[in-house]
């Protein structure tokens, strides 16, 4: 009987965790276009878990992974504005709306909506955002998504010196590639 029940965990165990997909490199950029300068910066290690039975997905970026062109402006990316010691991720979770129509034993291209709370520099605020999911062939799963933020609502002061070098929203774009954990 303990054998047939250990059996019996073990298979279990196994099928909750195929429903887990894990990116550990996710590509994360932000832009900010001004008459004045455009700012960019990327973050190539950004975490993403994803369980495709019930949509829920957790996504967090470490501040100081951003890399930008200039090291000033990553300098006081992380210093002034989004005070990387006191807030070292920024963090999302959330669900995508209509993962019960996808089936992700299929390849292809679906079109969602994913709703969350992120949470920046101290503040969550609850945002929803258009995105496509790729079910590749392969058995993995790809996503993409683009969305604009504003700084003054996660509480990032821009000092009037500066404002007028840095947009009032920031554009972001998301790209991620996951495998079955």
């Amino acid at each position: 009987m303990n054998k047939f029940l250990t059996i019996c965990l073990l298979v279990a165990s196994f099928q909750l965790q195929a429903q887990r997909y894990l990116s550990k490199n996710a590509y994360v950029k932000f832009f900010s276009a001004t008459p004045l300068e455009k700012i960019e910066a990327v973050n190539n290690s950004a975490v993403c878990i994803l369980d495709v039975s019930n949509g829920n997905l957790e996504f967090s970026a470490l501040n100081t992974a951003f890399q930008f062109e200039k090291a000033l402006m990553q300098q006081h990316f992380n210093e002034n504005y989004m005070e990387s010691t006191t807030y070292p991720k920024t963090k999302f979770k959330g669900q995508i709306q209509n993962s019960s129509t996808i089936d992700f034993t299929k390849a292809g291209t679906h079109k969602i909506t994913v709703a969350g709370d992120m949470s920046m520099h101290g503040v969550t605020k609850n945002i929803t955002v258009p995105a496509n999911l790729i079910i590749n062939a392969n058995g993995k799963i790809s996503g993409e998504a683009k969305f604009k933020v504003k700084p003054e609502d996660y509480g990032i002061k821009i000092p009037s010196l500066v404002k007028d070098n840095i947009a009032k929203e920031i554009e972001i774009t998301v790209k991620l590639e996951m495998s079955k954990m």
